[in-house]
């Protein structure tokens, strides 16, 4: 009998859980003989002694199926595989072109080194690491990459504060035309860069590709909260967004960016972004909008009439802050930071007038739809509050507030960051 195999939780474990529904993570590779059968499958999960229950995600092909709950006994759990088809997607990319992968880090070098290893245990052929040390205060970065000494990964020094402006700064001096970006507080999968490739390869006019940001650990109320608050990782399906053809599941398109991805698993082509004018430096964490940077680059690489991908193959598992004081922090930030971006975009006459288009759509909409579906969409948000329900009293009941208060602060950070961040050259021409 052949024994069950060996698999390893999504990210290395730094605490134990302190949640009584904390969930281990990790990912499960089916084979041929899997598809063909189906039904059930044991594995032996590392680390889970701790923990009741298990999330895995289900690959094939390097194609995620599903994510699946199960419980955790003895150590071990057992996975139901779901009915298979084939999978989405155009397969493995047949040409592999050299890529830059820019990592923005301040001050964090034990996350730092998870994220380098994984990064650098990548099977691409061909990619180089650039480290963009923004504002630090103190040397922990410089003494990693001298431990590490790998001839792949280059580290940069960028005095500004400001992920945008680290950014910026990754991008200008990458090598290759086709650059991803990450954070220092994640873990990437093996095939990321693989998967970068399909989302470029589906279209010439692809000049962003954004992949799947699964939940990398979720052993305490605040990383289970904020898995259910983001859509980082709600669809398994390969798309291609273009403001020409608004999809017709997303009425507010292209203003449901969150459906787009994040910040922490994207690529761009290097030469289209400088023509954009980079990434907004008055927008973004060290910011006084404290986010919004990659809100505003999806938006403007759709408005200028490119095409962006979202690949989920390509994988990148995020740890989540996991104490509430930090949960209400990002939740600050997050509203800050939306509230940003939307005043830019309320500023531009163009994205003005769009917005009443897509509002005149969505109005149209409304009125065709029938009262039995009004009351499907209204049970479906029932479901999403009575979910939530689940964190009381672990986590406050002030987050949502605080981040739906934070979005009418948008408007004098984004005027703060103007005044702080005006430079005299655009960033094509900077050196």
């Amino acid at each position: 009998m052949t024994p069950p195999a060996v698999l390893d939780p999504a990210m290395p474990p730094h605490s134990r859980p302190t949640w009584p529904h904390a969930r281990w993570i990790g990912m499960l590779d089916l084979d041929d003989r899997v598809h063909n059968a189906g039904g059930e499958l044991e594995f032996v999960a590392r680390h889970a002694e701790a923990y009741r229950d298990a999330r895995v995600l289900l690959r094939r092909n390097r194609q995620p199926i599903a994510f699946v709950d199960a419980p955790v006994v003895d150590g071990r759990v057992s996975v139901r595989v779901p009915p298979l088809g084939e999978p989405d997607g155009p397969g493995h990319p047949s040409v592999l072109p050299p890529m830059s992968v820019v990592v923005c880090t301040r001050d964090r070098p034990e996350q730092l080194a998870d994220a380098l290893q994984s990064i650098l245990s990548l099977d691409y052929p061909d990619f180089e690491v650039v480290i963009v040390d923004n504002a630090a205060r103190t040397d922990d970065t410089v003494k990693l990459i001298e431990r590490i000494d790998d001839p792949r990964v280059r580290l940069v020094t960028e005095p500004v504060p400001g992920l945008s402006t680290a950014r910026n700064t990754g991008l200008r001096i990458a090598r290759h035309n086709l650059v991803a970006f990450t954070d220092d507080d994640v873990v990437v999968d093996q095939h990321w860069l693989c998967g970068i490739v399909s989302g470029f390869a589906r279209s010439p006019r692809v000049s962003c590709v954004s992949g799947l940001v699964p939940s990398g650990e979720l052993r305490t109320a605040a990383q289970a909260y904020f898995d259910k608050r983001v859509s980082w990782a709600v669809s398994l399906r390969p798309r291609l967004y273009d403001v020409a053809q608004p999809p017709p599941d997303q009425p507010l398109f292209p203003f449901q960016i969150g459906r787009f991805g994040t910040g922490a698993n994207f690529a761009v082509r290097r030469d289209r972004i400088l023509e954009l004018g980079g990434f907004d430096e008055a927008l973004g964490a060290g910011t006084p909008a404290q986010g919004g940077e990659d809100l505003d680059l999806f938006f403007r690489v759709l408005t200028t009439g490119d095409l962006l991908a979202t690949e989920p193959s390509a994988i990148v598992w995020h740890r989540h802050r996991s104490d509430n004081e930090a949960l209400l922090s990002q939740a600050r930030g997050y509203g800050l930071g939306l509230g940003a971006w939307l005043t830019k975009v309320a500023l531009d006459p163009a994205h003005r007038r769009l917005a009443v288009t897509v509002i005149g759509r969505l109005v149209a909409g409304l009125i065709r739809r029938s009262f039995r579906a009004s009351l499907r969409t209204e049970v479906g948000y029932g479901a999403i509050v009575t979910s939530l329900t689940l964190f009381r009293p672990d986590v406050p009941t002030s987050v949502g507030r605080t981040e739906v208060l934070a979005v009418l602060g948008g408007p004098r950070a984004l005027w703060r960051g103007r005044r702080r961040s005006a430079k005299p050259l655009p960033m094509a021409e900077r050196r």
